[in-house]
């Protein structure tokens, strides 16, 4: 507690300052670490040096048990002590981040050090390992080797992030469609490839697989081209400016381009008809496959949906994320799923119909999306691709928050695992698979997301 009102007292202080402990200055492990976090990997956030640094202290002084996502939560991320981890994942995801900052780190400034840091899956207590691949595996699956130290805990100061809210269905206005497009247009130009794909994990220590490795791998891994789809955020705002859908043969065709916008200038209009804009949650989902270690940067590819082709979908393998209304690839789907999104007449938002209900289910399931705090829906689902020979994966939700659920479900290990292990075949692969989720939208924010209703093939 001591250690917590000196970092309170010093927050000018330069971040490795903050956090030292006079018990920790010559312990070559805490060296290590100062060293990392002051390097350009980590330079520019401090919230993940924060991270590293915390669990790296935790352990050396003895409390490596103590390492929770709850603990580091509350202590890194300035969480309430009673918020929930599987509601808030912003630990997870920070996780993905420092382990792939801390391989490029050891793969440049750091490749001549004698040691390194990992953090394995699974888990957020960092291993020191030898740098040589060999011994680097035999130690990578223990913790660290360390003496404890007799001191007090190190605990961190405040640090949040906020997420912007925003929306998929209702009413625009011409300007707001406009501040929207330009909005969503630099964002994705600027962002995209960076946030993606700017560098890959170089660890040669392979970490114990996620329960998700599976599907991961029939996605990402083999000879195939895999493509990760998102929203096409213009062509879902000109479907709710002409309060008209538009089917999947229309749009490859072309034909929304025609759309009549009533009220919206031409400017704006073909703004909306040209531009790729692609919705900010997507974006984040996208940036975390791109995260995942079976990601393969050389097969993995961004596709933009107006530039998709059925061939595509014949011979490689997708995730195409969000509902027919944004992403009109998702109704690829349909024909054989049990679950799928319709949007209501005048595109008054959209439900997902429940073609086989099994006892205890509904027959269909509505979001009212006009709502600030709402009920909503979403869909996970693994299916072949068109020819049979590769997989699908689709994310859809009712509304951004249930995408957003989807897309959280299923990069939570905990969560997803239950469902994998129903969908795991004898021999370790994976039969195709529907999850119908509830979740509640807060400000378009997805929040106590449950599996309702599944189905497996």
């Amino acid at each position: 507690m001591d250690r917590f009102i000196a970092v309170q007292q010093k927050q000018k202080a330069p971040l490795v300052e903050e956090l030292r402990s006079s018990a920790l200055d010559d312990h070559p492990h805490w060296e290590l670490a100062q060293r990392v976090v002051s390097g350009p990997h980590f330079a520019r956030s401090p919230l993940l040096s924060k991270f590293l640094l915390f669990v790296v202290a935790e352990t050396l002084e003895g409390r490596a048990g103590e390492i929770t996502e709850h603990q580091i939560g509350v202590q890194v991320f300035d969480r309430p002590p009673d918020y929930r981890t599987l509601e808030d994942n912003i630990v997870r995801n920070y996780a993905r981040q420092l382990r792939k900052r801390l391989a490029e780190h050891f793969a440049e400034q750091g490749a001549l050090e004698p040691l390194r840091i990992d953090i394995p899956v699974g888990g957020y207590v960092p291993v020191f390992v030898p740098s040589s691949e060999e011994a680097g595996r035999e130690e990578a699956a223990r913790p660290a080797s360390v003496t404890p130290l007799q001191s007090s805990a190190v605990q961190v100061g405040p640090a949040a992030i906020e997420k912007p809210p925003s929306r998929r269905r209702g009413p625009r206005t011409a300007a707001v469609v406009l501040a929207l497009a330009i909005h969503s247009a630099a964002l994705v130009t600027a962002t995209w490839f960076l946030a993606s794909y700017a560098a890959k994990r170089g660890s040669a220590i392979p970490p114990p697989q996620e329960p998700a490795h599976a599907l991961w791998s029939a996605l990402f891994s083999g000879p195939a081209n895999s493509y990760i789809v998102p929203s096409d955020a213009g062509f879902n705002l000109l479907e709710d400016l002409a309060r008209h859908p538009v089917p999947l043969a229309d749009y490859i065709g072309g034909s929304y381009q025609e759309l009549r916008l009533a009220g919206v200038d031409a400017h704006s209009a073909s703004d909306l008809r040209s531009q790729e804009l692609v919705p900010f949650v997507d974006l984040q989902i996208a940036t975390a496959l791109a995260h995942l270690r079976e990601d393969n940067p050389e097969r993995v590819l961004i596709r933009f949906p107006r530039d998709l082709r059925l061939d595509d979908l014949k011979s490689a393998n997708a995730v195409i994320i969000g509902s027919v209304g944004s992403n009109p690839w998702a109704a690829i789907a349909e024909a054989n799923a049990n679950f799928r999104i319709v949007d209501r007449p005048g595109m008054e938002g959209a439900e997902i119909i429940n073609r086989k209900p099994q006892p205890g289910e509904a027959s269909s399931y509505l979001s009212h999306w006009n709502e600030p705090a709402h009920e909503t829906f979403a869909i996970i689902a693994f299916l072949p691709n068109l020819s049979g020979n590769g997989h699908l994966l689709i994310l859809e939700g009712l509304d951004v928050a249930g995408t957003q659920a989807a897309a959280e479900m299923l990069l939570h290990p905990s969560a997803i695992e239950p469902i994998l292990k129903r969908a795991t075949r004898p021999d370790g692969s994976l039969r195709p698979f529907e999850v119908l989720l509830r979740s509640t939208s807060i400000e378009s924010n997805a929040t106590g997301t449950q599996v309702i209703a599944s189905r497996f093939y």
